[in-house]
């Protein structure tokens, strides 16, 4: 155990995390030297809003899916040229902000005919045109459907103060199978070919979100290698002309975090051994965890060289059935005040559980930055203070 580690546990008597910028640095490193050259990348702030600062120039741009996003981007000073402002739903009023203010530099993504007319109307008079990526429906709610991204490449010459960038397509995540992206970048390629053959426009970009996997559980390694390379040769097989950028999220960030809970309860129930934690399923949720059934990596905090004892079954704070983090997980002997961490819980698993339910604190965030100093960028916050009701008469 660091020292850093010691005094960050005398510290916090309750659950936190750390995520670590050299280690998301490293793995941005990993993935530009893994990828053709030219391929850019972009970063979905949704998979760790807390590490926005810290993703750097090695990443284009940021994908930004609601109005606190953007908030959060502009609050770090993020230029506005490296965000997309994405999301199935964008404000009305915040679409005509954008679309008045010329500083604006970024990117809009359109998610429905809707979408692009109102920019139709708003956008009008602008002198630097609006850039536009169509998105392109996967078959779900998001998206256009090709018929509707036809027409609006078709009439594009009527709106000159809106530049079609090129498209956008992102089809799910976890994705492992070479098969499927073989499928899914014949399939663009051909659409991107089509929409030159049929209406002369070349779509200068095309934002592809990968779905990249990442292994969060015991005996479910992947050859991450290989994939990587695999997938890079069928990047390299296109022939629609569009510059590639790859939108990344959970791939990018999941191991720079780890999380940590306290043991604060053992009991023996009907011969099962459980550990009781203050931390639970409102902290710490990983994709593909169904009645944790799945052994993610993760140790006794000072404990990693002790043989491991008897298997437990490890539940969180809250009071449902539910919360359970892990069933029959091998420990050593363990006490209550020994603390639990979970590793790569740098994407997603601090923002997706269930937060306000019973009203119990959330963690506090700590950075290590690239300098190797620590910085909190949140204090643990008592969220009895959103739930608690006020009354406030209208009428």
């Amino acid at each position: 155990m660091t020292d850093e580690l010691k005094q960050l546990l005398e510290n916090n008597d309750r659950a936190f995390y750390v995520f670590d910028s050299k280690v998301l640095a490293e793995r941005i490193a990993f993935l530009k030297k893994s990828l053709p050259e030219g391929t850019a990348l972009c970063y979905a702030v949704k998979a760790n809003p807390f590490v926005t600062g810290e993703i750097g120039e090695e990443v284009e741009r940021l994908e930004i899916c609601s109005p606190g996003e953007e908030e959060i981007c502009r609050s770090l000073g993020i230029d506005s040229r490296r965000m997309v402002i994405s999301g199935v739903y964008k404000t009305p009023s915040v679409l005509r902000r954008l679309a008045a203010d010329e500083s604006f530099q970024g990117i809009i993504t359109i998610e429905s005919v809707l979408q692009y007319q109102q920019l139709c109307t708003d956008a009008q008079g602008r002198q630097h045109p609006l850039r536009l990526l169509l998105r392109l429906t996967n078959g779900s709610q998001f998206g256009l459907d090709e018929q509707d991204l036809d027409q609006i490449v078709q009439q594009r010459e009527q709106f000159p103060f809106l530049e079609l960038a090129g498209v956008q397509f992102f089809s799910g995540t976890q994705k492992n199978s070479v098969k499927k992206f073989a499928r899914e970048l014949t399939y663009l390629d051909q659409y991107l070919l089509s929409l030159r053959e049929r209406f002369g426009y070349q779509a200068a970009e095309l934002e592809y979100g990968t779905g990249f996997p990442v292994s969060y559980f015991v005996g479910e390694e992947l050859d991450e290698t290989t994939l990587l390379r695999e997938f890079s040769a069928l990047l390299k097989e296109l022939k629609c002309g569009s510059r590639i950028i790859l939108e990344l999220g959970r791939s990018m960030v999941a191991s720079c975090g780890k999380y940590y809970t306290h043991i604060v309860d053992i009991k023996v129930n009907k011969g099962q051994h459980y550990a009781l934690t203050d931390g639970g399923l409102h902290h710490i949720t990983y994709f593909g965890q169904f009645m944790a059934m799945k052994q993610p990596y993760l140790s006794v905090v000072g404990k990693t060289d002790v043989l491991a004892d008897k298997d437990f079954t490890i539940c969180g704070a809250l009071c449902t059935m539910n919360d359970i983090l892990v069933k029959q997980v091998h420990l050593p002997e363990i006490r209550v005040g020994d603390v639990l961490c979970f590793e790569r819980a740098g994407a997603y698993c601090m923002t997706e559980g269930i937060s306000l339910l019973l009203s119990r604190d959330l963690p506090a965030i700590y950075l290590r930055g690239q300098d190797g100093a620590l910085y909190r960028l949140r204090s643990p916050f008592e969220t009895y203070i959103i739930n608690q009701p006020k009354y406030e008469r209208m009428f």
